[in-house]
């Protein structure tokens, strides 16, 4: 957790994006009445605490008192390490002043050559940051260059990185864990130079340990550098013009990673189980052996001697021609170079142990150098050196490497203007287990309730050459926060997405008064999808390019399997320009033309003087009923009441006596007699609270008790909801499943957005996602009181009422 946020950095994604709409119950950052309904209700805004300080803050607190920066979030300890067992080896927290004379924060410039890798399996990350260091702007983004351990220096530093649509800064104190005084993680090429294992120190904070950086995909990390979208070619299946994208890609300033899965189908972007204990004993092994065959150079009074790098061999295996199965390398340069008459591709590449380097054609000390002039060599920095950087073929690349990730830069990284940049709009959103997390098309009864965006493409390519009216744009769905949750038990879900075409006919089933409703199951039944990803897969984010005609179309993303709930981040990048937003319901209630209901009363002046007046009480004062209402009500209640209804009111009129008002506990013996005699309605009964919810709502004078028309209006909505309920309850069970409670809510005549179906599913179903007959009908109870109070407090009909404490307390 970052503990601080430079509100100055903070800054949201590009001008122009379409953020998801939020809630206008809350009022600001991270606001709303907390626990569960909060995350909910305020899901979509980044949370800050205020007690957090600024980095400026802190490091001038420090210079004034004299001290060096503790991070209190972060210490220098274990839990800051690995969450999955203890380490067997005590590793030691040291400044870099405890380390080496004259720690330097950077030597010469931060470049691709600084970063080796350390005994941890994050080769992904360092693969990132070596591409990284190739766009020095973005480099100053992600790395402050205002930082030193000479002047001003106070233990204290930060980095920023992306996360999930907001810049985040990042502090950190600079204890860094050392074994026999040697860094055990990340570390430069030169000993005193220390920002590389600060920076990792940062990202390792971002995600909660260091262990959890263990395992990952480059385009992760390149994301969290750039706020850029990633793309992901399988390099057997990359179209024919590769190369050209490739090299389109660098000159646009886009990051990229290769690598070579081995032959157990083991890829550098997963994270294989590993025991740490081993790892730890195979690093004390490593370095040992590394002291033992060090060079009898001597390095005394030498600030800049190289730091022994030990390359970790316990994935990754070592192919004969020099590269690295099961491992990440940057992609630093792609060029052609004159070659005996010819033209021929090169790629180059960085290995981030900063040594093993391929050693085939093109190679450091290859022949074919040789015929190149020193003028190209000077060009395409031509250098035989081991610094695990290297150049080779085109045509050798495709043949050995079976990865390419690559990220492209968008609106909100630079403002640089001869990188061509993308229209963004940006939706956060969330699957919730037993209402919105619906899994994919495999799961039809369940699809169509997992969230959905509509896209609105308005404007096609500019491409003279291409005859088609085609719309270009990108889709990315990340989702949110699974690396950090890994010492809860999480792993990444398997995602993915689908696009439909929604025509004007479509829209007219499902709009009302203008807005976009949710779309049905029958739609998704009937109709294909217009494009999709190419598979569901277990990474932090999946994107796709699509071309389709100008059109509005509803984006489905998902999770493969139903009931899983996480958060997710959906971007739509378009050359031209595009609207992508929620599908949201409007919050209503069906409203009969003349009102039956007798209205809900608190003890509130203004309250009883704003109540909407039914039918009864427009004929006499105060809800006096008037001799001519009496006759009339008399006159037809012999024709109107059934046989059962007579029934009814005996049981009534036994229970609550002569004054023929009932409390919660009589109200439960009524409800549970009648209920008893529907034999095809399998329920348990009405619990004692549920009741007690039901005499609070319906309760018209505040006594506490309803009387026989209150209790017979509350039956006749019982007996209209019972229907819904056994229409549901298509086994019997005396359950219905909680998805269903967006149709039965429907049914009934309630029109909820998303948020409320959440936290109605929380509230109302059980562990296994079912709601029962009892909890059915007390949510239907309160939120047909919740929407009668409401029209009857917000007198001009805007949307919007206040409420004092008491009135609040009413709802309670």
């Amino acid at each position: 957790m970052p503990s601080a946020v430079n509100a100055a950095v903070a800054q949201q994604t590009a001008a122009g994006s379409v953020p998801s709409t939020t809630v206008g119950t809350t009022e600001g950052a991270g606001g709303g009445t907390g626990g569960i309904y909060s995350a909910i209700i305020s899901r979509n805004q980044p949370i800050i605490s205020i007690k957090e300080k600024t980095y400026e803050e802190l490091h001038r607190k420090c210079l004034e008192k004299n001290i060096l920066y503790e991070d209190p979030d972060f210490p220098p300890n274990e839990s800051s390490l690995f969450y999955s067992q203890k380490s067997p080896v005590k590793f030691e927290w040291k400044r870099p002043r405890e380390i080496c004379e004259n720690p330097r924060f950077i030597i010469g410039g931060a470049n691709r050559t600084d970063i080796c890798q350390g005994e941890l399996g994050n080769c992904w990350f360092l693969a990132a940051i070596a591409c990284l260091t190739l766009n020095k702007k973005l480099l100053c983004r992600v790395i402050p260059h205002d930082q030193s351990f000479i002047q001003n220096y106070a233990g204290i530093f930060h980095f920023q990185f992306w996360r999930y649509g907001d810049w985040v800064d990042v502090v950190i104190d600079d204890c860094l864990p050392t074994y026999n005084n040697q860094l055990v993680f990340t570390k430069s090429s030169q000993r005193n130079e220390f920002w590389s294992a600060l920076l990792e120190k940062a990202y390792a904070k971002l995600h909660g340990s260091y262990e959890a950086l263990k395992g990952g995909n480059t385009t992760e990390a390149m994301e969290d550098f750039t706020g850029g979208v990633t793309e992901f070619y399988e390099i057997k299946d990359a179209p024919k013009d590769i190369y050209k994208i490739m090299k389109h890609a660098i000159d646009r300033g886009s990051l990229m990673a290769s690598s070579i899965d081995d032959d157990l189908g083991f890829s550098y972007g997963s994270a294989p189980r590993s025991n740490i204990g081993e790892l730890i004993a195979r690093m004390v092994k490593n370095q040992e052996n590394a002291q033992m065959t060090q060079p009898t150079v001597d390095y005394q009074g030498m600030d800049e001697r190289p730091a022994w790098t030990i390359a970790p061999m316990q994935y990754e295996t070592r192919m004969s021609c020099g590269l690295v199965k099961g491992h990440a390398y940057s992609v630093t340069a792609v060029e052609e170079v004159l070659f005996k008459g010819e033209k021929i591709r090169l790629v180059r590449l960085r290995n981030p142990w900063g040594q093993v380097e391929w050693n085939g054609a093109w190679s450091d000390k290859s022949e074919e150098w040789n015929s190149v002039n020193e003028a190209e060599k000077i060009r395409l920095q031509h250098k035989v050196v081991e610094d695990g950087e290297f150049w080779m073929s085109f045509q050798d690349f495709m043949r050995y490497f079976t990865k390419l990730e690559m990220c492209n830069l968008t609106p909100d990284t630079l403002e640089v203007d001869k990188f061509q940049t993308w229209t963004v709009s940006v939706n956060e959103g969330r699957w919730v287990r037993g209402c919105s997390a619906g899994g994919c098309r495999n799961y039809p009864d369940t699809f169509w309730t997992n969230p959905q965006y509509r896209l609105k493409l308005l404007e096609e390519d500019d491409d003279p050459e291409d005859e088609e009216v085609i719309c270009s744009f990108l889709v990315a769905l990340m989702q949110k926060n699974r690396r950090k949750e890994r010492k809860l038990g999480a792993n990444l879900y398997t995602i993915g997405f689908a696009i439909y075409e929604v025509t004007a006919l479509d829209f007219a089933f499902c709009t009302m008064h203008g807005t976009k409703h949710h779309l049905q199951k029958d739609f998704f039944l009937y109709n294909a999808s217009k494009a999709r990803s190419k598979t569901y897969i277990n990474m932090r984010e999946i994107s796709e390019r699509f071309r389709l005609p100008p059109s509005e179309y509803v984006i489905i993303p998902s999770t493969y399997d139903p009931h899983q709930e996480g958060e997710f981040i959906l971007r739509v990048f378009s050359e031209k320009r595009s609207l992508s937003e929620e599908v949201e319901n409007m919050i209503e209630a069906e409203r009969p033309l003349v009102s039956t209901v007798l209205p809900i009363i608190f003890v509130s002046d203004r309250a009883n003087s704003n109540k909407e007046l039914t039918a009864d009480e427009n004929a006499g004062k105060d809800g006096e009923k008037t001799q001519a209402d009496e006759k009339k009500r008399s006159s037809t209640k012999a024709y109107e009441e059934s046989e059962e209804q007579k029934q009814f009111r005996n049981i009534f009129r036994q229970i609550a006596g002569d004054d023929m008002e009932i409390n919660a506990e009589e109200l439960r013996n009524v409800l549970n007699n009648v209920v008893k005699k529907h034999k095809d309605l399998r329920s348990e009964g009405f619990e004692l609270e549920s009741c007690r919810s039901m005499i609070a709502l319906m309760d018209t004078d505040g006594s506490g008790k309803i009387n026989f028309d209150e209790f017979r209006h509350l039956w006749d909505k019982i007996k209209s909801w019972q229907k819904i309920f056994k229409r549901y309850d298509t086994d019997h069970s005396g359950t219905i499943n909680s998805y269903e409670m967006r149709n039965a809510v429907k049914d009934a005549g309630f029109r909820l957005n998303n948020q409320l179906y959440d936290i109605i599913t929380m509230r109302y179903a059980d562990k296994n996602m079912n709601i029962d007959f009892d909890s059915f009908i007390c949510c239907f109870v309160r939120l047909d009181a919740m929407f009668r109070a409401f029209h009857a407090f917000d007198k001009d009909g805007d949307g919007i009422i206040k409420l004092n404490v008491l009135e609040v307390n009413c709802f309670i």
